[in-house]
Formats: structure tokens, sequence, C-alpha cells
């Protein structure tokens, strides 16, 4: 195996439509969402798992040997674990290569095909004068992807059969599970019991399922490469392939190496993985294998995986298709999977789509894109409704209070990022004025200025009041929440790292040069990891050192001391802007600050960020591997913040007087709200 993977390596091949296959470079399924088709029957929710994994097996000269291995819990004796693999490639799909005991090698590759359910596999001899045959078992659920599946007397193990095609129903109302492949199959059904699932038994939740394996397809690999094309909902004719089951293959596999080819880099090709579609529209899934979109993640994430990769018109598309969420002045911040109402619990949601449209417009004129009269309108509007909203008051008492700066929360109700719930415990509520949502509520109203008078008259009233409020000067930096639980002349002097949004991770800066010195220098020496910013300093009575153990115990620590990579690009930002942000500066601050993010591009979710680390060394990563804010966070960074090009990164250091006006085309658009 290729030294910079480890077994527990994990790759993703996404569909765009939300559905996607995942596994570990090992082979070993551990975790529930692992699997070869995994579709979302309403983009990008009402994810199914169908097609959980294989046995493989090759029967050569030799003998007969295992590709597969499989996990089962303690008490069940596997059958013959496979061969570890002689070398693994991510790119542009994951390719294995084995090595057979007689000194045959087999490959074996997988790729998720853009824009249709599909999973297409196949499997070559690489030495052309050698024969074998290949034995594959499908492993079939039908279950929320969630969940986990038990062997049940409902399962319906018959396949019908369209020409090449073997059909599944596993359940009414699961998609059907097409499977076409140029194999003989032998029907044997059984249940496999007691898989088990190592990742989710760390996690404290339940990792034992069983899985049904209707039969057998048999390959003759000397005859050529053995093909199966998975698919959700319809058969592979249906979506396009034929009677050709090889030439299908070839043509969908040309296809999607000439799309993945056309990106400009593996970073661009990670960030349009999390592009996906929303009805008729698109929308950016938070991160995989198990979140979808949810608003905040979805603003955050859009500035460093649309506006900083130049996918302009798709994130013109997501910011439009927002505009009709907003509600009292909010912005939903979860869409649940099954169609449930909408969750308006995020405070700084639509403060950061207001940041988000702002940079838009900024990134539309740099690019001479024409940004029609309709569109802008509706943005604008969308903008001057959450203003609104918050200036005079909406849900969980969010209102801006007479110092012109944003109040916000009640108890049993988690508002900020830092939004871990457990039960009833609200682990870090925040109630009162936290200090990154001051930094939102001041950027989004000095950005929209030019849309109404008053908007310039609150954010001069809100930024003078923000000054001498939350300075701490015992500590040499700011304090995370004043006037806390709404109690005016309180403070929670805890050392976090949301102060630095004061300073670098949005467009305007809020602290005098001294002040935002002194702020980033505290940051980086409590707070600073290789990997991102420690959510609490270890010298906290709070600190949690690291992210493990159970849904409680994990919770508990989620804010509490674990590493948030995402925060690297705002801290980053922080310290080129307050060291002259100069040519020389950025130079070294890509030296220091990306080269441990890139190393971690080769580990844990491969080519993309996680979502935390241990806040104590080695910062071992954890949470969701592909995450869609901080892969966004690394690409800002690049493309953005430490650009050659002086213009993309210069700071911003008062209040813009309107938000610029892009291009205008003559033709309106229609949107779908």
């Amino acid at each position: 195996m290729a030294q910079r993977y480890q077994p527990s390596d994990e790759w993703i091949e996404t569909d765009g439509l939300g559905g996607f296959a995942s596994g570990t470079v090992g082979g070993i399924r551990s975790r529930r969402y692992h699997g070869l088709l995994l579709a979302a029957t309403n983009p990008p929710t009402g994810r199914m798992m169908l097609v959980n994994g294989l046995d493989a097996w090759v029967e050569a000269r030799g003998g007969t040997f295992a590709l597969t291995t499989q996990q089962y819990a303690p008490g069940v004796v596997p059958a013959d674990q496979g061969l570890a693999p002689e070398s693994f490639d991510a790119a542009p799909w994951p390719r294995w290569v084995y090595k057979l005991p007689d000194g045959a090698r087999v490959e074996q590759e997988i790729f998720a095909v853009h824009g249709r359910p599909i999973v297409a596999l196949c499997w070559r001899l690489l030495d052309s004068s050698r024969t074998a045959k290949l034995h594959v078992r499908p492993f079939l659920s039908g279950r929320d992807y969630h969940s986990l599946h038990h062997a049940n007397s409902a399962f319906r193990f018959d396949p019908q059969r369209r020409g090449e095609t073997l059909v599944w129903s596993p359940y009414e109302g699961v998609p059907q599970i097409a499977l076409t492949a140029n194999a003989n199959y032998r029907h044997e059904p059984h249940w496999y019991h007691r898989f088990h699932y190592e990742e989710e038994r760390q996690r404290g939740l339940d990792c034992v399922e069983d899985l049904a394996a209707p039969g057998v397809l048999t390959f003759d690999l000397g005859a050529g490469e053995a093909v199966c094309l998975l698919s959700a909902g319809a058969s592979v004719e249906d979506a396009g392939a034929d009677a050709d089951v090889r030439g299908s293959w070839r043509r969908l596999r040309e296809a999607e190496r000439a799309r993945r080819a056309a990106f400009p880099s593996s970073l661009h090709r990670a960030a349009d993985q999390y592009f996906v579609r929303r009805g008729a529209g698109k929308t950016l899934v938070a991160g995989y294998p198990w979140f979808t979109d949810w608003g905040r993640d979805t603003f955050i994430a859009l500035r460093g995986l649309g506006l900083a990769t130049g996918r302009f018109e798709e994130a013109r598309d997501i910011l439009l298709e927002w505009t009709g969420a907003v509600s009292e002045g909010m912005l939903p911040n979860r869409f649940p999977d099954h169609g449930e109402t909408a969750e308006y619990n995020a405070v700084d949601a639509s403060l950061w789509y207001v940041v988000a449209v702002h940079e838009f417009f900024s990134a539309a004129v740099k690019a001479g894109m024409a940004v029609s009269k309709a569109d802008r309108e509706k943005l604008e509007s969308a903008i001057q409704s959450i203003l609104k909203g918050y200036a005079e008051g909406t849900r969980f008492n969010i209102h801006c209070d007479d110092d012109g700066l944003l109040a916000a929360g009640e108890p049993g109700v988690q508002l900020t990022w830092m939004d871990a719930k457990i039960g009833d415990w609200v682990v870090t509520p925040r109630i009162g004025k936290p200090v990154e949502v001051q930094a939102l509520w001041l950027n989004a109203l000095g950005l929209s200025g030019g849309l109404s008078p008053r908007w310039g008259e609150r954010f001069e009233r809100g930024r003078t009041a923000f000054r001498e409020r939350f300075w701490n000067e015992a500590k040499g930096c700011l304090y995370d929440v004043v006037d806390c639980d709404h109690v005016r002349g309180t403070h929670d002097a805890r050392l976090r790292p949301n102060q630095i949004f004061a300073v670098g991770g949005l467009p305007i800066e809020l602290l005098e040069p001294q002040q935002a010195r002194r702020v980033v220098d505290c940051v980086e020496q409590n707070l600073l990891t290789p990997l991102g910013l420690r959510s609490l300093a270890p010298d906290e009575p709070e600190y949690a050192p690291c992210y493990r153990g159970g849904v409680r115990e994990r919770d508990g620590a989620y804010h509490q001391g674990t590493v948030w990579p995402w925060l690297i690009g705002p801290f980053v930002e922080a310290w080129v802007r307050t060291r002259g942000a100069t040519a020389q500066t950025r130079r070294e601050a890509k030296s220091r600050f990306l080269s441990p993010l890139n190393q971690h591009l080769e580990r844990a979710g491969l080519g993309h960020v996680s979502e935390v680390f241990d806040g104590a060394s080695p910062h071992t990563p954890g949470g969701c591997p592909f995450q869609a804010w901080s892969l966004s966070e690394r690409i800002r960074l690049e493309r953005v913040v430490l650009a050659e090009d002086v213009r993309a990164a210069e700071p911003v250091t008062k209040a813009r007087e309107t938000i610029p006006a892009a291009p205008v085309s003559r033709r309106s658009r229609s949107r779908r709200v």
C-alpha cells in the first residue's frame, strides 16, 4: 500500500444529487454510512442506503483468494479475509491493485457518475496472459442512511430480469436497485448477520447490522474487464446504458474522466463534491457522510467553494434560492430530511448570508459578470428584510439593543455556531451579546449602508459600543460574551476563538490596529494549533482535550477545546492584516499555515479537510471526515487571503458606503423561490 495512505483513511464518490459511495482504503466498512450505492430520494435529502458492500474473491491458477474484508461482531466467525492491497490511488477516483500469491495482479476501481444515481465498478487482470474467475456477492439493505438493518421476513430477495439488468425492490416505498453486469448470476438468497462498524461503536452508537445477500455474480476476467453498474430507482438502461455493458461502462468512464480533468486542481474537484441539486436549483452539502445542507454552513462555505473557485453563477443561484426562506428576518439553519418544518434556530446564519451576498457582488464586479436587475433587487430585498427583522426584534429574543449591538438568546436554545445540545443541556448557551455575532451584525450593517442611511448610523453606534464594551485589558483580548443572560454589564472572559472575527474572516475590521494585533497574538499563543483554532483555551476549567466517546462525551467536548479547522481562515487573514498585508507576509503565512493542512489532505477524508481535531497533540481528526466549510477556508486562504494578487486580499478597514454595483444584464432572469 502506498505509504501516504492508512487503511482507515476514507474515500468518497458523490453523484451531484446528494447520493454517494464511500469506504476505507483498507476495504473494511467501519461506518453505517459506508456503502456502494447511497441515493438521495429527494435531493439532497431522503438518503437511502441500497447497496452496502460486497464480497469479492478470485479463482486463479494458485487457488481461491478473497479481495474483500468484512468485520463482524465478536463471536461471528468470518470467512477468509481479503488480501491487503498492493497499492491504492485516490485520483481521479478510488483504485486498488491486489497481488495474488501466484503473482497475478487484479485492479479494482469505483466511480460515481455525476448527475445520475449510478456507481460503476470494474475489475481487471493487469496481465492479459492470465486467466481467472471473479465472484461477487452484493450485500443489500434499503434503509435510511442513519439507521441500521436487521434480518426480517419482508425483504424481497428475488430480482426481476430486464435484459442484462437485475432489478431488486427490497421494500415497499424504497427505490429499486438495478445492477447491470457482464456476468452470470446465480440466485442464492441468504442473510449475512452481525456486520460490525467500529467507528459507530467508538461514537457510542449501535454498530451491528444484518444484510441481505441475494446471489452471486461470476465474471471471466480472462475475457476482459468485469463491469458492474449500480443504479438507484431505475435500471441502468433507463439511465443511459445499453446492452453492451462494457461499452456503457467505458463511455461513462471517459465522460467522467474528462469532466474531472477539466477542474484546475484537486481542490477544485473536491469543492465540486459539495454542490448538489435541490429541487430545480442547487445547494451546498455541509459535509459527508451524515450532513445535508445547513444555512450557516452554506453561506460560510460558499465563499471558498463557490466564489474563490469562480463558480459565480451557482453561487448566485444558491443565494437566490434562499431569498424565499426569509421569515421574520431569519433564515433557517436546517431543512430536515423528511419534510418537517424548517428550523430557524440560528442567530448568525442570516448575517452570514448578508456577508455572502456582499462578497458575491464584489466577486461579480471583479469577474465582469452581469447580474440582472431582478436578481439584484431580490437579493437586496432579502438583506433589507434580515436587517429590519433583527433591528426591530424577532425570534429567540434577537433584537438590536440601545447600544447598537445585537442581543440574542433564551434558555434552552442554542443560537450560535457553538450549538451543541444534549437533551435539555445547551453546552455553551452564550445568551446575551456573543462577540462573533456582533462582528457579523456590524459587518452586515456596514456593508449595507448604501441600501438605507439607518444601517450606516446603526453601524457607527454599534462599532463604538463594541470597542468600549468588549475589550478585556487584563487578557489583552476580547470578551466572548457581554451582557450575559441579558444582564447589563456582565461578561464572559473565557478565552475562545470567536473574537478573531473582529479582525479577520469578515470584510470590515472593527478594532484599532494596536488592539487588533493584541487579539491576534493572544489567539495565536493560546488557541492556535497546526490544523486550526481550539474552541477553548487549555487553561480554562471546562477544557476538554479530546473529542471522543459517546454522544454526551463528544457533544460536551465539541466546543470546549476541540480544534476547528474552518477557523484557520479567519485567523490567518487576521494574522496577515495585522502585519501589514505585504507580499512577504503572505508568503510567510502560506509557508507556515498551509503546510499542515496540505498534509492532512492525504489523511482521514482523502482530498478533503475534517470537521474537527483533538485539542491535544497529536490533534487526531474526528467528526465528519469531509466537511464543506473546512475545505472552503483552505481554498479561500490560498486563492483570496494569500493570493499573489494583492487586490484579491486587501483588507477592508472601514465600512463601505454601499454594496458595490455589479454589471446589470439587459435580460431579467426568473428564479424559483
